[in-house]
């Protein structure tokens, strides 16, 4: 058995929760340099900088996605639009929502990741794949809000690496609710 990850030719051979362990590692770098460069460059939040956020990080999930299903191409383009879709959403609702607004734009994201996976690979309904996506956003949604906090008290948590371990931890219930192999069929358990 190969624990080799061919990012740019064929599938992922890692197992499932390996590969959603890389993944949410993959995607908390992303996210740290995101939080790094709002910090260094003073970046006011404004919708356009939310949603070019937003895009940026779900070109890394669409890539983890691609990479598991074997079809990065189209899931680098559509991760960006689930982004932009799921952070324009939040923008919208939040004049009347306030915060409260991040959790639909948050079922919305994991749930259309679940939907792309589901057209990608078609390994099981499309019922199953949206309930990977509930699943998916009920808890890495718990998970982030378990670590919100190291941006209101960033004086306590300076350190990258803490962002890093914070967003990997706020990430990897979604991406192994996503990945995890759940047998479709009679064939398939055996």
């Amino acid at each position: 058995m190969s624990f080799a990850v061919e990012p740019w030719l064929g599938r992922s051979r890692l197992g499932p929760m390996l590969f959603a362990l890389a993944s949410a590692l993959g995607l908390a770098a992303v996210m740290t340099a995101g939080d790094w460069l709002w910090a260094a460059l003073r970046i006011q939040h404004r919708a356009a900088a939310g949603v070019a956020h937003g895009a940026v990080m779900c070109l890394a999930i669409g890539i983890a996605i691609g990479i598991r299903a074997g079809r990065r191409v189209p899931a680098a383009i559509a991760g960006p639009i689930i982004g932009a879709a799921a952070a324009a959403t939040f923008y919208l609702l939040a004049p009347s929502l306030g915060w409260g607004a991040m959790f639909p734009a948050w079922m919305l994201l994991w749930i259309l990741f679940a939907a792309l996976q589901w057209l990608l690979a078609r390994g099981e309904g499309i019922g199953a794949a949206l309930k990977r996506g509930v699943l998916a956003a009920l808890l890495s949604g718990f998970a982030f809000y378990l670590i919100s906090d190291i941006w209101i008290h960033e004086a306590a948590h300076p350190s990258l690496l803490v962002h890093v371990a914070a967003w990997t931890f706020a990430f990897l219930p979604g991406f192994a609710a996503l990945f995890a192999r759940v047998p479709t069929d009679r064939a398939d358990a055996e």
